[in-house]
């Protein structure tokens, strides 16, 4: 059930393919959730901006969706083990963030479309 959802920069030396593989792989030593239910979609952006515009320093945002009623503790370490990730991943100057954020199960639908 995870969406994760990476932005970054466009140009910059990141594999964001074989990062989100590991994710899919961490995430499930953290939350009860199966590698098979993740799902990313990597989004280069066509411009980017960093303070007042100098140069520079790339920019990478990843947001983690789960569904709601995992523990603080929980999200936390998926924050701090996945930001860990990132580091070992990026090899040039950035400003990079990881969000943990939750769906509520009330209002979160998914579906698996055969099409037409």
């Amino acid at each position: 059930m995870p969406q994760i959802l990476i932005d970054h920069s466009p140009g910059i030396d990141f594999d964001a393919t074989a990062f989100a593989k590991e994710v899919h792989q961490l995430i499930p030593e953290v939350i009860d959730t199966a590698t098979a239910d993740c799902k990313t979609l990597v989004r280069p952006a066509a411009t980017h901006l960093v303070g007042d515009g100098s140069p520079g320093e790339a920019v990478v945002l990843v947001e983690i969706k789960i569904l709601a009623g995992r523990s603080v503790e929980a999200r936390s370490e998926l924050s701090v083990r996945v930001t860990d990730l990132l580091r070992s991943h990026i090899r040039v100057p950035a400003a990079f963030c990881v969000q943990v954020s939750e769906l509520e199960r009330e209002t979160y639908v998914f579906v698996h479309h055969a099409g037409h």
